[in-house]
């Protein structure tokens, strides 16, 4: 995948205070339980779902739609949501901004997400990813075939992947141009003529009296100090997602055109002043 976007310099973090720790231990204990409890009865569930249903779904996504939605309950996040969920087969696209987009973009439809495969190997995250049903892809050609079939198989299933096509995170206030490589498994001769991709935008608002930028994760931010630093907030901002028109496919003649398109979309429904 990309390198880590950076641009300009990172906003510093002020010192935590006695009632930020406060706040930490009671957000981080409630999202601990929410997220590791609801992990262990999804793959609880998973082995019945697996051997019975196979690729399909039908029961635990439903877990991790309701984990995400506690936990944006519990973070105090203000969640608001403008236009119309897809109903077609077919992907979704988002700008990055943050690790929380993975709660924010859950907590509304269920998606599977799409992550380079260095992910699988992260501490906890990792984890989580393979757990919810993730993706993983590299970068090698010697894999593409083998990816896109994967891709494939999991867009006849119903599944609905989300993927990130900027490569990166940013601070939330820019849509980098969106790299064209992974839309090129929705051409496939049998895929093309029913997938639609459906353009996300993703607003972060700062809480009061913090620097627009405050819920941005990107370049070489640690988890863990920005994980702290929005606990420790005390008072939270909000997150808005814009859902706009899903494109037909087959009406796009390159992946080229097809991830320019999405690209303006999602950049026509950002807010730059929050």
């Amino acid at each position: 995948m990309s390198p880590a976007w950076n641009e300009g310099d990172l906003p510093v973090a002020p010192p935590i205070t006695f009632g930020g720790w406060l706040r930490v231990i009671l957000r981080g204990g409630a999202l601990a339980v929410v997220v590791f409890g609801g992990l262990v009865l999804l793959l609880a569930l998973r082995l019945i779902e697996r051997p019975v249903f196979g690729l399909r779904r039908p029961v635990t996504p439903g877990i991790t739609i309701m984990v995400c939605r506690l936990a944006v309950l519990i973070l105090g996040l203000q969640y608001s949501v403008r236009g119309r969920r897809m109903t077609h087969h077919g992907a979704v696209v988002a700008n990055h901004a943050s690790w929380l987009d993975i709660f924010v973009l859950n907590a509304r439809k269920r998606v599977y997400f799409v992550a380079k495969a260095e992910v699988a190997r992260w501490p906890g995250i990792g984890w989580l990813a393979r757990s919810t049903g993730t993706v993983f892809i590299t970068r090698r050609a010697a894999e593409a075939k083998s990816q896109n079939d994967m891709f494939a198989a999991r867009l006849k299933a119903g599944h609905r992947l989300l993927f990130f096509p900027e490569g990166t995170s940013t601070d939330g206030k820019r849509v980098l141009p969106f790299k064209s490589t992974l839309f090129e498994s929705f051409f496939a001769p049998d895929l093309r003529e029913f997938l639609y991709i459906q353009p996300v935008t993703i607003n972060y608002y700062a809480p009061r009296g913090q620097e627009s930028r405050f819920y941005g994760w990107w370049a070489d931010m640690g988890f863990g100090p920005h994980l702290l630093k929005v606990l420790a907030a005390p008072h939270q901002g909000g997150v808005e997602l814009v859902y706009h028109p899903p494109l037909r496919v087959a009406d796009f003649d390159s992946r080229k055109a097809l991830a320019q398109a999405c690209a303006s979309a999602v950049r026509s429904g950002l807010d730059v002043t929050g």
